[in-house]
């Protein structure tokens, strides 16, 4: 997700993450694959890999910018999502390992989102106000977290790309054809400017 990101100042979002030898990763773009793909579970096995694999996550959804950045959206298809809303503008990480929605409000609020696998479109979406997310951290630590606002709704966006499943999902099959119309157009069109450029 993104909101209210500044991309020409993404440093300012992680400053100890400012560091070249942090390499970004590549975020696929829709309708890739591997974005409509059920992630499976991070195991023991996977440790290593993940551990290596957090800070780079994290600074590529700083550098894009955004707020949450899933696994899969980097082609891993893993249950594994960050997310930083940078509340005050200071960092407030939060890794989820293994991330399951236990609680969901009956009442809804509708925001604008937007999504880094789906750049420069967004859409209003409807979805429970208030979550409770029972997740991993990675010292490997059971946490909590209940949120409303927008981190209920960053939190939900990031684990239904675990799922499979994008924002355009919850909105209307004329919309979601509107959005990836778009998309396409404008990827075709940045193809076109770089051959020719």
């Amino acid at each position: 997700m993104r909101e209210n990101i500044d991309p020409d100042r993404w440093e300012r979002y992680m400053p100890f993450m400012i560091d070249d030898t942090v390499k970004s990763l590549h975020i696929l773009i829709a309708p890739d694959k591997v974005l409509k793909a059920h992630a499976r579970p991070v195991t023991a096995h996977d440790e290593q890999a993940v551990r290596e694999l957090i800070p780079r996550m994290f600074a590529s959804m700083y550098r894009a910018p955004g707020i949450g950045l899933a696994a899969p959206q980097v082609g891993l298809s893993l249950r594994l999502a960050v997310v930083d809303l940078m509340p005050n503008d200071k960092p407030a990480p939060i890794v989820m390992i293994n991330p399951e929605i236990v609680g969901l409000s009956k009442e809804l609020a509708t925001r604008e989102e937007g999504c880094l696998s789906l750049p420069n479109q967004y859409a209003d979406v409807t979805r429970p106000s208030l979550v409770k997310v029972r997740f991993l951290d990675q010292s490997g630590a059971r946490k909590e977290i209940e949120a409303d606002g927008l981190l209920s709704a960053c939190l939900q966006h990031e684990i239904d790309h675990l799922d499979g499943v994008l924002f355009v999902d919850h909105i209307s099959a004329l919309k979601r054809n509107i959005i990836m119309r778009r998309l396409a157009k404008e990827i075709r069109q940045k193809r076109e400017d770089a051959l020719a450029g």
